[in-house]
């Protein structure tokens, strides 16, 4: 295993421990059992146990429904306390593949609410998401590569330098259809 995939595999192990420790606490301030706030997440009770105790990697969609149960959001779960404003350049490893893919939560606000993150696509790659909340929508920055928005309307192309509003209360998907490496920002607001 190299240098670089053994310290990306240590920042997602990380990411599910840090997850995993502040949903358990949370539900316990809350007096709930894990079966009440499966129910109010949307997520199997087995799933629940197995991200409290570190021993599942959750989807994105997965750890936002359950912060939102928990009247939290995903940025309060994922992002290190001891940085609680984001400010760490280096973001936060919260989701990759082993093609070399990840997304990289930088920061977010809490009033209003948004995140900026740095993903990358590798050729091949693609991420399908879960709807967000109604209302919510995402801006997408293109710096490399050549991105396709799979989108209910139909996909939408973006070339580096060019950037999209969608809607993300609706399934869609981030390809990379190209050769090349994708990387784009993405601000994510109202989820």
């Amino acid at each position: 295993m190299s240098s670089e995939v053994a310290a990306a595999s240590n920042a997602t192990q990380q990411f599910v421990t840090r997850i995993g420790e502040r949903i358990r606490a949370l539900r316990k301030q809350r007096g709930w059992t894990v079966q009440q706030l499966s129910e109010a997440g949307k997520v199997s009770r087995r799933m629940l146990t197995d991200i409290e105790l570190g021993q599942a990697n959750p989807s994105l969609a997965t750890v936002d429904r359950v912060a939102r149960a928990l009247d939290t959001d995903f940025a309060a779960l994922a992002l290190p306390e001891s940085d609680p404003a984001g400010t760490d350049v280096e973001g936060t490893l919260v989701w990759q593949t082993p093609d070399g893919s990840q997304a990289l939560l930088l920061g977010a606000t809490r009033n209003p609410r948004a995140e900026l993150w740095r993903w990358t696509l590798a050729p091949g790659g693609h991420y399908d998401a879960e709807p967000d909340r109604p209302g919510a929508q995402e801006i997408h920055h293109l710096l490399a590569g050549r991105l396709t928005l799979v989108l209910q309307a139909g996909p939408h192309v973006l070339e580096p330098g060019q950037s999209a509003v969608l809607p993300s209360d609706q399934e869609y998907a981030y390809r990379n259809e190209d050769a090349d490496p994708v990387v784009f920002m993405r601000v994510v607001t109202g989820a």
